[in-house]
């Protein structure tokens, strides 16, 4: 490794170590809100690194009703995943700054929405996802039960790679819950 990326790499683990440290301290008290509304918007957050299947997920979300432009897809993605970028929108580490404010309009705007659905998937805690995740002013949250429990009102124990059954165990518990 040169020394250029020696200094890039431990720059990512100093940035991912503040963001968790921020995470963990706005998690401290945080209470998440309880909605009774029904699911129309829904809000997507995505480990672009790690699943690459956007399409099938939205056409799997599709399945249940919710119409596509009633969708948004936000990924979080390392600057080499180029293809994923003409499609959806994206962020950057560099898009949060060390204090875990962001610079990124496209993250504000994303977090800013009040979707009546978030679907957070990534099933690795990774600080700039779990970030984005509480930061949502949706009023329903959903992810992986291997994601820290603060951030979700409901968790769902499957994989990344398992989108379908994922998505069928999310609308198989919506529909329970009277939000479809």
């Amino acid at each position: 490794i040169c020394k250029r990326g020696k200094v890039t790499m431990i720059s990512k683990i100093i940035k991912d170590f503040f963001l968790k440290r921020k995470v963990n301290k706005k998690l401290l008290n945080y209470q998440l809100q309880v909605s009774s509304d029904k699911i129309v918007k829904v809000g997507v957050l995505i480990d672009g690194n790690y699943f690459t299947n956007q399409e099938k997920l939205i056409s799997e979300i599709l399945k249940y009703g919710i119409e596509k432009n009633n969708i948004e897809i936000l990924s979080f993605v390392n600057k080499n995943k180029k293809t994923l970028l003409e499609k959806f929108d994206y962020f950057f580490r560099k898009d949060i700054s060390l204090g875990g404010l962001f610079k990124s309009e496209r993250v504000t705007n994303f977090t800013e929405q009040h979707f009546d659905l978030l679907i957070s998937y990534y099933d690795v805690q990774k600080p700039a996802l779990l970030l984005v995740s509480k930061s949502s002013k949706a009023k329903f949250k959903v992810g992986f039960q291997t994601i820290d429990k603060r951030i979700n009102h409901l968790s769902i124990n499957s994989v990344a790679e398992n989108y379908t059954e994922f998505i069928s165990e999310l609308f198989k518990y919506l529909k329970i819950l009277k939000k479809i």
